[in-house]
């Protein structure tokens, strides 16, 4: 998901930007103004124009990460699929920059372990996020990243351990506890899957997609943990499943 600096919401902008104009002055309402426009083009499928926002937003406030990472984002995406290795360098050089002002941002160190495995460096990849923990003991998003990266590479019982790592660090994660009943849930074991994702929803009530997959257990178990009699399995497994992401 691209940065919106510290503006989400974009019908929030207005007084957002009133209260801005009084704190940091014109450059910071014209790079947040730039970055709200780049993702709404970014979302329409419109990375080139997308970037020019972004490099605009960088231009009127360089020390913000968000923009950075924005400009990445979409750099990555067109280069992706416009076949443009240039594009792919550039992009990795922002992600870096991104870490540079954020040590900790999330998306950037998602974005850069995408673009590490998309290009034939997977290990480079599991490299930056195993550092990132290293260096962020008691931050539980690296191994929720590690855990992402180890599920897409088939290391499922790795993953659930870097999860499981991350919700000693943080009891109340909810991004964890969804990521825990994801790997659960497509093992089968649908008790612990319904129970890790209504602890999630229970911190963040604001997942549809999680809420959905719940509504989709608790019909096909009766709340109970255990399959309906009659009830494909298959089924089960396959219904709401594929939209559940952390």
């Amino acid at each position: 998901m691209l940065s919106n600096c510290q503006n989400p919401r974009p019908w929030a902008a207005p007084a957002l930007l009133l209260s801005l104009v009084c704190l940091s002055g014109c450059n910071t309402v014209n790079s947040q103004a730039n970055n709200a426009e780049g993702v709404r083009l970014y979302t329409q499928g419109a990375y080139d124009q997308a970037a020019a926002k972004f490099q605009e937003a960088i231009a009127t406030n360089p020390d913000s990460p968000d923009g950075y990472y924005n400009l990445a984002a979409s750099l990555h995406k067109a280069g992706s699929m416009y076949q443009r290795p240039e594009d792919i360098k550039q992009a990795e050089v922002l992600y870096n920059q991104c870490l540079e002002r954020n040590p900790n941002h999330v998306e950037c160190y998602r974005g850069l372990a995408v673009l590490l495995s998309e290009t034939n460096r997977r290990e480079s990849a599991f490299r930056l996020l195993n550092n990132w923990s290293s260096a962020s003991p008691q931050n539980p998003n690296p191994r929720i990243e590690l855990a992402r990266l180890l599920e897409e590479t088939g290391q499922l019982e790795q993953a659930k351990a870097q999860l499981i790592a991350a919700l000693e660090v943080a009891p109340t994660d909810a991004r964890a506890f969804t990521a825990l009943g994801r790997l659960r849930d497509q093992a089968g074991d649908y008790q612990q899957a319904l129970a890790n994702y209504q602890r999630s929803l229970s911190i963040n009530g604001a997942q549809p997609q999680v809420a959905a997959r719940v509504a989709a257990l608790q019909a096909a178990t009766g709340t109970a943990g255990s399959l309906a009699p009659g009830t494909d399995p298959s089924r089960v497994a396959n219904q709401y499943q594929s939209t559940v992401r952390y």
